[in-house]
């Protein structure tokens, strides 16, 4: 972490996971251990359902609630869909694009992952824009190549005053609810060769300000290794994130002075 350029973030990733009374019950334990030091931010993306319950639950404390996707439609005859307006409406600030379940089950080009980021930033919502590659892709030697296209296609057309508004968190597909990790070291490489793309697209002064978390199984064994790397400024956490104590865990290793 590095928070004298840039914030620090640790991102809860519920899935498809938790009613809404069940997100009352969550947040009604995590108050009770939240950290009173305010070195990072804490956000809680859950299901479009729930978000209503999320932030009256969290309501008067420093817990942001977000959401898993968006439409990269404004509005119309896309039955299902929930547009970026939407959620700006529910008071929503931060939405994840592009995770690799979406890209996997639904879908989500590259293309289509830059045109849900633009709508997101259209809409004034601070996108979390996932990249990643697959165990294959890694072990062909083409994660360089890979992440590399990825970031700048979904940064195409992001004009640099709006990328204080954008968040990139690396999840390699093949550490996702696997069990497995990538090393610290590995983590760290792939969060500073995005930084690398960024500041040859935008200069050293936007590349040093964007916040890049790490989000390949992050969880409250191996949280403080991670987070003590350069390059990571946060974790986007998956089932680490659905248990209060872990989260907690999780949250003190990046309040680590």
């Amino acid at each position: 972490m590095n928070r004298r350029y840039r914030k620090t973030l640790i991102a809860g990733n519920w899935k498809m996971n938790k009613t809404a009374s069940e997100t009352k019950a969550f947040a009604d334990e995590l108050k009770t251990m939240l950290p009173k030091a305010k070195w990072c931010d804490v956000l809680v993306c859950v299901p479009y359902v729930n978000i209503p319950a999320a932030q009256k639950a969290f309501k008067d404390t420093r817990v942001m609630v977000g959401a898993e996707n968006v439409s990269e439609y404004e509005k119309g005859a896309y039955t299902g869909e929930v547009s970026a307006a939407m959620l700006k409406d529910l008071g929503v600030k931060y939405v994840i694009v592009g995770h690799s379940e979406r890209r996997q089950y639904w879908n989500d080009t590259d293309v289509i992952v830059n045109k849900k980021a633009l709508a997101a930033i259209e809409a004034g919502l601070y996108p979390i824009i996932c990249v990643g590659e697959s165990l294959e892709q890694r072990e062909l030697g083409i994660t360089k190549e890979l992440i590399d296209l990825q970031v700048k296609t979904a940064l195409a057309n992001v004009p640099a005053d709006k990328m204080r508004h954008v968040v990139i968190a690396y999840e390699p597909i093949w550490a996702i609810g696997t069990g497995r990790t990538a090393t610290a070291e590995q983590a760290n490489e792939v969060n500073q060769e995005i930084r690398t793309v960024i500041r040859k697209l935008y200069g050293a002064r936007v590349a040093r300000s964007v916040t890049i978390l790490y989000g390949g199984s992050m969880n409250d064994q191996n949280a403080e290794e991670l987070l003590a790397q350069p390059d990571v400024d946060g974790g986007l956490i998956g089932g680490a994130s659905l248990v209060p104590t872990k989260l907690t865990t999780i949250i003190n290793a990046a309040n680590q002075e």
